[in-house]
């Protein structure tokens, strides 16, 4: 999606990892943040990851001071809150909702939920929390996709389709 004729036509979201203060820029030069912002308060079903939760959230505790935070999300994050590239990890994570075996979390340069308000808090690694849910957002520190592992995706797709 790179224009806003193209987010019209989307009915849900996965706005995936990456470099957030990149992410906010490329919103700005494609003209995408304001129709985003209206698509995502309107409650258009969204799956954010590592950078994607940092746009979502209320507040980026260590951003720039011209980085997106759309504040759809009642959460309060810290931008690499787990530390640099090698200090990357994975964690198995007991998520709320999911059927069977623990979740395999992937934590790369991942962010730091500080603080939760609203949103729903899904699954806990260290006191901290790693996933959440408000509404028909749901938001996650680590990366689902790089594991073999669909249940989250799964269960996203269900709650887009309802």
């Amino acid at each position: 999606m790179r224009t806003p004729a193209e987010l019209d036509s989307v009915d849900a979201l996965v706005l995936p990892g990456g470099e957030s203060t990149t992410m906010s820029r490329l919103l700005q030069v494609f003209d995408l943040e304001m129709p985003l912002r209206q698509r995502l308060a309107a409650g258009m079903p969204t799956l954010s990851t590592c950078a994607g939760l940092i746009l979502m959230s209320r507040e980026v505790l260590d951003g720039r001071p011209d980085q997106i935070a759309f504040g759809i999300l009642d959460v309060s994050v810290r931008r690499n809150g787990y530390g640099r590239q090698v200090e990357s990890f994975e964690a198995e994570l007991d998520v709320t909702g999911l059927k069977g075996r623990s979740f395999p979390g992937v934590f790369i340069r991942s962010p730091l939920v500080e603080s939760t308000g609203s949103a729903e808090v899904i699954a806990r690694h260290g006191g901290h929390a790693v996933a959440v849910r408000q509404g028909r957002i749901v938001a996650l520190c680590f990366h689902p996709e790089l594991t073999g592992d669909l249940r989250l995706h799964r269960e996203f797709v269900k709650l887009a389709a309802s």
